[in-house]
């Protein structure tokens, strides 16, 4: 199968829009954290990319026995949204949020991991295309003619479990590198997790990489902010400095696997996106994350004394 860039710039987007308009779909995964008061379905009817429709990353998922929101879908569940959305398995696919780079990721992690590798995150999302002047839409889309998208299978390396990285945790040489996107402070264990009553902390064996490291901001003409991918060089560089010059050479060779984490297995795909940048090749998710990891009673916390 062919390979894709990961992102895609508004320029190029619009121009892909422009010149293959058939063989293009856009969808809005724009998802905001529990606590927020912002509702993506609403704004995605206010105003959205044309031609665009929804994905509803916490609806396009499995169902989890603690509870936990936005796993990855089964094969089916994934064919059965493609299918919806007018998506077979040759169209190219655009995914964009309303953040700028945050839950788009999400969903091109999904769309590879079902090898969909026609599928790229446009850089800056929605701000950066209102930025460069191009137009919009509001309301309701309008339904695509649905396509027949066969059942994919999941790439057996894309996600971890609980049981691996319990596994991982407990080696004391040879361990998969665990980077963790979360704040440093909540690596820590010195501010408390969002969710009420979980320890915060981290797992052992792992690594601090807030998922902000790999993301530079933007101003847009109306003072409103945004976010979007550093270059490659930079992301190269803050990934250095979170586990150093000889795991970075490793990790780039192909000799060390290595688990991106997060709180709840949103921005670990941010971590994720930007080692695709940087062409690394053994890269798994921790589907349920900090959240499933420290709900269980026996899982091992360690928490930074420095």
């Amino acid at each position: 199968m062919a390979s894709y860039s990961p992102i895609i710039s508004v320029d190029q987007a619009a121009n892909l829009l422009k010149d293959k308009p058939t063989e293009v779909k856009v969808l809005d995964a724009s998802w905001f954290m529990p606590n927020s008061p912002r509702d993506p379905k609403a704004e995605f009817l206010a105003k959205h990319l044309p031609g665009a429709q929804r994905l509803d990353l916490d609806e396009v998922a499995s169902t989890h026995e603690l509870g936990l929101k936005h796993m990855m879908p089964s094969g089916k569940v994934f064919a059965d949204a493609c299918e919806k959305w007018g998506i077979s398995p040759n169209t190219h696919v655009v995914l964009y949020d309303t953040h700028g780079v945050f839950s788009s990721p999400r969903a091109l992690f999904t769309f590879r991991s079902f090898g969909h590798a026609n599928s790229t995150v446009l850089d800056g999302g929605l701000p950066a295309w209102l930025d460069s002047g191009f137009a919009v839409e509001d309301g309701e889309p309008v339904k695509p003619q649905k396509t027949d998208y066969p059942t994919p299978q999941l790439s057996p390396t894309a996600i971890k479990d609980y049981s691996a990285m319990v596994e991982n945790s407990a080696r004391e040489s040879d361990a998969d590198i665990v980077l963790d996107a979360r704040s440093r402070s909540r690596f820590d264990g010195t501010d408390p997790e969002p969710r009420p009553g979980l320890s915060s902390g981290h797992m052992p064996n792992s690594f601090s990489l807030p998922f902000n490291a790999f993301l530079a901001s933007r101003t847009a003409r109306d003072g409103s902010s945004y976010t979007v991918l550093k270059p490659v060089p930079e992301i190269r560089e803050a990934l250095a400095n979170a586990v150093g010059e000889q795991r970075l050479e490793a990790i780039l060779k192909g000799d060390a696997p290595v688990t991106t984490t997060c709180g709840s297995g949103m921005t670990a795909a941010i971590l994720w996106l930007g080692l695709s940048l940087l062409k690394a090749e053994r890269v798994s998710l921790y589907d349920e994350s900090w959240t499933g990891y420290a709900m269980r009673a026996s899982s091992v916390i360690q928490k930074s004394t420095n």
